[in-house]
């Protein structure tokens, strides 16, 4: 298990067993190098703690700690947690800043306890099993066990068709599932598992907030946030892509550091796509050692790297530029700040302007939207304004929804085949619908922001960003998405995101003075890919050879007829990349791990067996002892 994890910890690895457990890690060397290796046990030997990531406050931690009598033998953060378990237990977690995944074993008790950082911004992956449970930080570690049968979870495989990613507490593999962000998982002998849990911020805003006090506190939050995410010591940098939450990040890391810092961005040749000019300025202004590197559109080389590395299919063809900058980062740097997390805080993304406009379809009555609708249904597919008269029926939640939607309902009980539709449902999108209605704050932009950050970011953007870092050994932190930071920016008034028509306001108001004018001003520009033109070019001939193969027909989940009409309007022009790079990024794990297994580095079969037809994932939790890495 440990031995496929190398990559997220290169430096050294450590290991306890004992009767009914086993823990496990791989270390990448951060903080106190010489003393900090893992698992860290109590003075008495009976608790032992793993961690991946950093808590960010483990030296005033430690102080109050030892101020209660407690006695340190290392200078790493990890044996905070131990100390922390002894006072209170489970609640631990209240008392930690930073983004982890731990584990920790009290012998005493006999019991395991699991938990994951409150905007998951690092994974955690567990197995239920006949008398224990089995947990990782990728899914790959799990499947190096005999008993993880890897057979294809189908409700993960619609949700991954309608939002590019699997479910947030369920893996494409049945049985495995994930621990979602801010929640805590228990074992003990002779009970079943038990999750609860411990955060969740609900964006509530305080009208009485005024623009000049919701302006110097973030700003003093983004400093404060910044100077805990400088904790290192080993070189550190920033990305930087010359949009306004990564200048920002780097900016806060300049302004606070004593020497010149790094910069890296990726870049495209192709100038719609291209924002490195923006970069160059940026570091320009904050005086960086800046790096960059442009992306060639022959990326063939690099699937297979990608594919193991993202660990589950995954949709968003930003991973690829995310694994390149990851690269040139890491040949200078341990550890890099990112700016994930401003849209969703701000109010940046576009799809929050265009919901606004298309709010103004409640006022159609409904039969007529509903006529509307039938008409548009009644066109062929890939006709002009087919989508927009089925769409604009639709109300609040499941108009968003659908508005993100990569494959609608419809279009994938035609991609599928019928026993594989059957058993996958088709439902990811009334789930979703149905849970952005229920949670949903008073404001539209509150409950949009609500929903992408509970599930859009932890899903996408940070399961990306923490793969492809870590896929070259350099530890991704995200400034933004310190909780204190993030329960403040839960309050501020969605008036004051969207004030003078335009996005993310509030945040450009603090930034004002602090960053160049045309960094702030700057329209915003997503990290996106040039996929279409690379499908209709050099990948082209690739695409076709992977989606048509043998290898893919004989697994029975695709209508090659569909897939061929995909590629066909692709080639006219209709913009499929995603729907394409989904679809590829899919049959490309399923040579990896569906055929192989995962258990080696390597596609392995020429020809992949036929897919077993495996159940929903509904395995009942059961009691036990833990293994994990």
């Amino acid at each position: 298990m440990c031995d496929v994890l190398r990559h997220r910890g290169p430096d050294e690895s450590g290991f306890y067993s004992a009767d009914g457990v086993a823990i496990g890690m791989r270390r990448l060397r951060i903080i106190d190098l010489a003393t900090g290796r893992q698992p860290v046990c109590s003075e008495d030997g009976t608790i032992h703690t793993i961690l991946n990531g950093e808590i960010y406050n483990y030296q005033q931690l430690r102080r109050q700690l030892e101020d209660r009598g407690h006695v340190f033998k290392t200078a790493t953060d990890t044996e905070t947690i131990v100390h922390l378990y002894e006072e209170y237990g489970e609640d631990l977690v209240h008392h930690l800043r930073g983004m982890f995944a731990l584990a920790v074993w009290d012998g005493r008790r006999r019991s395991l306890l699991l938990a994951r950082d409150r905007l998951g911004i690092k994974p955690l992956y567990y197995h239920v099993r006949p008398g224990g449970l089995a947990f990782a930080s990728e899914l790959k570690a799990l499947l190096q066990l005999p008993d993880v049968d890897c057979a294809l979870n189908w409700g993960a495989l619609d949700h991954l068709l309608t939002f590019l990613v699997t479910p947030p507490a369920q893996s494409i593999v049945a049985g495995v599932s994930k621990l979602e962000p801010g929640q805590l998982l228990t074992v003990m002998p002779g009970r079943a598992p038990r999750i609860r849990r411990y955060w969740q911020v609900r964006f509530e805003p305080d009208e009485r907030l005024t623009e000049p006090q919701v302006v110097e506190r973030l700003r003093a939050l983004l400093v404060e946030s910044v100077s805990l995410h400088r904790l290192s010591e080993v070189p550190l940098g920033a990305f930087l892509s010359g949009g306004l939450d990564s200048s920002t990040v780097a900016a806060a890391l300049a302004w606070q550091s004593s020497t010149q810092i790094k910069t890296f961005t990726m870049g495209f040749r192709d100038p719609r796509y291209d924002e490195s000019a923006h970069a160059r300025r940026m570091a320009a202004a904050l005086g960086s050692d800046h790096h960059e590197l442009m992306l060639d559109p022959d990326i063939s080389g690099y699937l297979e790297d990608i594919g193991w590395y993202l660990d589950e299919p995954f949709g968003d063809s930003s991973a690829i530029p995310t694994y390149m900058v990851s690269k040139l980062a890491a040949q200078h740097v341990t550890v890099v700040l990112s700016g994930d997390g401003g849209d969703e805080l701000f109010g940046g993304y576009e799809r929050y302007q265009v919901e606004a406009r298309e709010r103004g379809y409640r006022y159609i009555p409904r039969p007529i939207r509903a006529l509307l609708a039938q008409v548009g249904g009644r066109m062929p597919e890939g006709a002009k304004g087919r989508n927009f008269l089925r769409h604009i029926a639709l109300d609040g939640a499941a108009r968003y929804i659908d508005a993100i939607s990569l494959f609608k309902p419809d279009e994938r009980r035609r991609l599928l085949q019928p026993d594989v539709a059957q058993l996958a449902s088709l439902e990811a999108s009334t789930w979703a619908a149905r849970k952005m209605s229920d949670q949903s704050p008073d404001h539209w932009l509150s409950r949009l922001q609500q929903w992408d950050l509970g599930h859009y970011l932890p899903l996408d953007i940070l399961t990306k960003v923490d793969r492809m870092s870590m896929a070259h050994s350099i530890e991704a932190r995200v400034p933004l998405l310190d909780h204190v930071l993030v329960e403040f920016a839960a309050t501020i008034p969605p008036r004051l995101h969207r004030a003078g028509g335009q996005s993310k306001h509030v945040l450009k108001s603090a930034m004002r003075g602090l960053l160049p004018e045309e960094i702030i001003e700057r329209p915003k520009h997503g990290f996106a890919v040039p996929l279409g033109a690379w499908f209709r070019g050099g990948l082209e001939g690739t695409l076709r050879d992977v989606l048509l193969s043998d290898r893919s027909r004989v697994r029975g989940i695709f209508e090659p007829r569909y897939l061929r009409q995909l590629l066909a309007l692709h080639a006219r022009g209709r913009p499929l990349d995603l729907q394409l790079w989904t679809l590829l990024s899919f049959e490309l794990w399923c040579r990896t791990f569906l055929d192989g297994a995962g258990r080696r580095r390597s596609a392995a079969q020429t020809v992949g067996p036929q897919v077993r037809f495996a159940p929903p994932q509904a395995a009942p939790l059961a009691a036990g002892a833990g293994r994990g890495v």
